[in-house]
């Protein structure tokens, strides 16, 4: 690998076997080194792979503007909690989260705190996430002072959660954290049932609605045309149809962006799935 662009003593801009360019890191990597240079693999310790059409310049001139001992943290943390794999680390994860970290420890070291409110849907609604969060904070306590607070789990876990997005904007998430909230209440009020968001149909149900957050955002909603296993959803299910175009009136609304039939349809069955598992508890709770 040669050396296209120095950022800085310890950060270069390269190309992969694949033609792809990469950022590396190694201290002194790039001291004394200059484009078209031969670069020592002995002496790379990360490789960043820019994704989603990312301009590598961009995102290894942002990682050289973080402190070297926090992003080095956050790199291993990233690595040793299994958020990351022990080869290559996206650029905008780990960005995202050594920025937050910076930021934490200097409120931290001012007596500062920051609370988050959406702590309990946090955990709810994304709750691998939070508990690859929770890791990922203790590794870097363990190797950052002053050892941040338990709450900072809820924001590094919207980071992972927010990872999964080409966009790269938290605030995508925190959307689609209120929206998921909305729809479960608009079931729980339709139906007349209690929503347990920690059983299997409503796991299922969260899960499917974050990724159709992930095809909306990328323009990959499911077929447009309207498929015969959706017409066959539909007429099982019409009762969970009505209230699956409620509920696609809303994200529409919120997203400004239509849902096709299809879109709509997996969605009643969710509902339906999840409102046959509600009425069981009900009764059985009546027994």
């Amino acid at each position: 690998m040669k050396v296209l662009r120095v950022i800085n003593n310890n950060i270069v801009l390269s190309r992969d076997a694949s033609g792809q360019e990469v950022i590396l890191t190694g201290r002194g990597l790039g001291f004394r080194a200059a484009p078209g240079q031969e670069i020592d693999p002995a002496r790379i310790v990360r490789e960043f792979v820019p994704a989603d059409g990312r301009d590598p310049d961009h995102l290894a001139e942002l990682l050289a503007a973080i402190d070297e001992e926090v992003l080095r943290a956050v790199v291993i943390a990233l690595d040793v909690s299994g958020v990351e794999g022990r080869a290559t680390t996206r650029p905008t994860l780990a960005i995202a989260v050594a920025d937050h970290i910076e930021a934490a420890l200097e409120r931290a070291r001012r007596g500062q705190s920051l609370e988050y409110p959406v702590r309990a849907e946090v955990q709810t609604l994304y709750a691998d996430e939070y508990a690859r969060a929770v890791h990922l904070l203790a590794e870097i306590n363990q190797r950052l002072d002053p050892p941040l607070a338990e709450h900072e789990a809820t924001a590094l876990a919207l980071h992972l959660v927010n990872a999964g997005f080409a966009s790269g904007d938290l605030s995508f998430t925190y959307t689609m954290t209120g929206v998921i909230q909305q729809l479960l209440a608009v079931v729980s009020e339709r139906f007349g049932i209690d929503v347990d968001s920690t059983s299997m149909s409503a796991a299922r149900f969260i899960t499917h609605v974050r990724y159709l957050f992930v095809r909306v955002h990328s323009h990959r909603q499911l077929d447009e045309q309207d498929s015969a296993i959706g017409q066959a959803i539909r007429r099982n299910y019409p009762e969970a149809t009505r209230a699956a175009e409620q509920l696609a009136t809303i994200i529409e609304l919120r997203l400004d962006s239509h849902l096709t039939a299809d879109e709509v349809s997996y969605l009643a069955l969710h509902v339906a799935r999840m409102t046959m598992e509600g009425e069981q508890s009900a009764g059985g709770g009546g027994a």
